[in-house]
């Protein structure tokens, strides 16, 4: 599983470098392959290669015959980028993607339990601070002990 939040750059080569305390969890899954895609409020969605295939168990029982569904399935999925992180543990973030997400070269990767989030350093705080205030009152609604 994947937790906390890392302040990273984007080399030139639009290469990022996965922070070292989500390397262990991906090694311990087996995962060789890294998954990137487009993902929800302006960033970038990375899964491991066996969260990936879950994911992808979950968007095919879903019935193609809903016009939302199709729409979204076109959008993750043709948006997606096969990448096996080199021996410094970089993966490419393909141009398309880094336009997608408006990274800048310096972005955050922050661990959301199953899947990696991978934002631009301000659009990051950006988001950071206008729900902060909000996370007594999300939780409230939330979750129930």
């Amino acid at each position: 599983m994947f937790y906390g939040e890392f302040i990273h750059s984007l080399d030139k080569k639009n290469r990022l470098i996965i922070p070292a305390r989500f390397r262990e969890p991906i090694k311990e899954s087996g995962s060789e392959k890294l998954y990137v895609t487009r993902g929800l409020d302006g960033c970038l969605f990375m899964f491991a290669e066996d969260e990936w295939v879950c994911q992808e168990n979950k968007f095919k029982a879903m019935s193609f015959t809903k016009k939302e569904v199709r729409k979204f399935k076109r959008l993750f999925f043709s948006g997606a980028a096969e990448s096996q992180p080199d021996k410094q543990w970089r993966i490419l973030i393909p141009e398309y993607l880094k336009e997608y997400a408006d990274l800048s070269k310096n972005v955050m990767i922050i661990g959301v339990s199953n899947r990696i989030e991978i934002w631009d350093q301000d659009k990051w705080n950006s988001f950071y601070s206008s729900s902060k205030e909000e996370y007594e009152d999300i939780a409230e609604k939330l979750i129930e002990l």
